[in-house]
């Protein structure tokens, strides 16, 4: 840990512009304020890019924006739509023109985030081809890599900023940090997916699942969705695990959107 974190402030010291991405369903919980108290202090320009716009509602994101926007510059983006990177782009250019000492060069620009929130899909949308590595596995990118991004724009990639202290298993699942393969409380993980749905976009929750929910608990819908997707045990009773597991990964490959 004491490795990233030693990683992280030595991105922060070399970059002219700083990006920290999160993700746009987690706008508060994926930020890093001690990140961005560094680059604060060292007076280095500072990018939030809310990353997986598409997968939340327009009155939402224009809400982060508002809250955001007292901290630093905002920019949505969805590396999936390929949205939001030209802006990016011309926000990068317009923040290292007012840092001194970058003329006649590239603009070194740093990306930080938590594991999983799509930073090298982020560059790849930028640069417009597939250069920065990228996987659904949390915590892919390995080590420190440049990628020119062209207009004199050059990417340094880094591993995710990891969540210090972080031991909230539940947290880690809804953000994707882990998979369901590596999550011991999948039942548990799901009924929080639910909660979530439940409170911001029922609608969407029960599109996706063909289900019609009035006063069931978040177990109650659990339930329901594991008989509509036929995950039954011998005995006719919900496989709950297996139904968990369906729903996390819908979860997590944003098929359920809020």
């Amino acid at each position: 840990m004491a490795s990233y974190k030693a990683l992280v402030k030595d991105v922060i010291r070399k970059a002219d512009v700083l990006l920290e991405i999160i993700d746009a369903r987690f706008p508060d919980e994926t930020r890093n304020s001690e990140v961005e108290r560094d680059i604060i202090r060292l007076n280095k320009p500072l990018i939030i890019v809310i990353n997986k716009s598409d997968l939340v509602s327009k009155e939402k994101l224009e809400k982060t924006k508002t809250r955001l926007s007292k901290i630093a510059p905002v920019v949505f983006v969805s590396s999936r739509e390929r949205s939001g990177t030209t802006m990016l782009r011309h926000q990068i250019l317009a923040s290292a023109a007012i840092k001194a000492g970058i003329k006649g060069r590239d603009i070194l620009v740093g990306t930080l985030g938590y594991p999983n929130v799509g930073k090298s899909s982020v560059i790849n949308s930028v640069t417009g081809r597939h250069r920065a590595s990228t996987s659904p596995i949390s915590g892919h990118t390995k080590g420190v890599q440049h990628v020119y991004a062209g207009s004199h724009i050059m990417f340094i990639d880094t591993p995710g900023v990891i969540p210090f202290d972080e031991k909230d298993e539940y947290l880690q699942g809804l953000l994707g940090i882990k998979d369901a393969t590596h999550l011991k409380d999948k039942i548990g993980v799901a009924l929080k997916i639910i909660e979530k749905m439940l409170a911001e976009n029922k609608a969407a929750l029960e599109s996706f699942y063909n289900v019609t929910i009035e006063d069931e608990s978040s177990y109650d819908v659990l339930e329901m969705i594991g008989r509509l997707c036929n995950f039954l045990q011998k005995k006719g009773e919900v496989d709950e695990t297996r139904t968990a597991t369906r729903i996390i990964n819908d979860w997590q490959n944003g098929l359920l959107l809020i």
